[in-house]
């Protein structure tokens, strides 16, 4: 049994004329994703496996460019689709993804439905596991909705927005067998 880190991007420079998907990191965001490089985990890590959003890629990196790690960047790994309303005014976007974690089984405003979106991080994170050796620690490097859903599975716990992370740029680790057994373990969100 081996493990795996999942990290969120931090820091993106905001640009309502760009999809959010090709959002990069901001000069923030890549100061602080030099910081994961520097944790003490990094230098177990084999593989770095990434959404294929840009600022998901830039963040892994970062970190692989300081490691010399492998990386690929995987699609099903992106964040819940919220494409239906585009950019979205803070309180706007707050408002709505309070209702996207509180009614998981609803589209809400058009955007993936949590329960659809937790499924497609949890198969998508198995399915890579698969073709990884299995002593390999492993860096998965995404976003802060479907980490949370990832981790609300792995916690065995109902999917709330309570077990969100509190800013971009955090983590937490999981062993890779919690991903069959669903024993409900205790999970923390740290930042970077």
């Amino acid at each position: 049994m081996s493990w795996c880190i999942y990290l969120t991007h931090p820091e993106v420079k905001i640009d309502p004329e760009v999809p959010v998907p090709d959002w990069g990191l901001s000069e923030t965001g890549r100061e602080r994703a030099a910081r994961a490089a520097a944790l003490p985990f990094a230098g177990d890590i084999r593989q770095v496996i990434s959404s294929s959003e840009q600022k998901a890629i830039e963040t892994a990196q970062v970190f692989c460019g300081r490691k010399g790690v492998f990386h690929r960047a995987l699609r099903f790994l992106h964040e819940n689709d919220r494409s239906a309303t585009g950019f979205l005014p803070p309180l706007e976007f707050e408002a709505t993804a309070d209702a996207f974690f509180a009614k998981p089984h609803d589209s809400v405003r058009g955007w993936e439905r949590a329960v659809d979106a937790q499924d497609r991080i949890v198969t998508g994170v198995k399915s890579a596991l698969r073709h990884i050796p299995e002593d390999d620690p492993v860096l998965f490097v995404g976003h802060g909705a479907v980490g949370t859903l990832l981790m609300c599975h792995l916690m065995a716990v109902p999917i709330s927005r309570a077990h969100d992370q509190k800013r971009g740029g955090s983590w937490y680790r999981f062993d890779k067998d919690w991903l069959m057994t669903q024993t409900g373990r205790n999970l923390a969100w740290t930042e970077l």
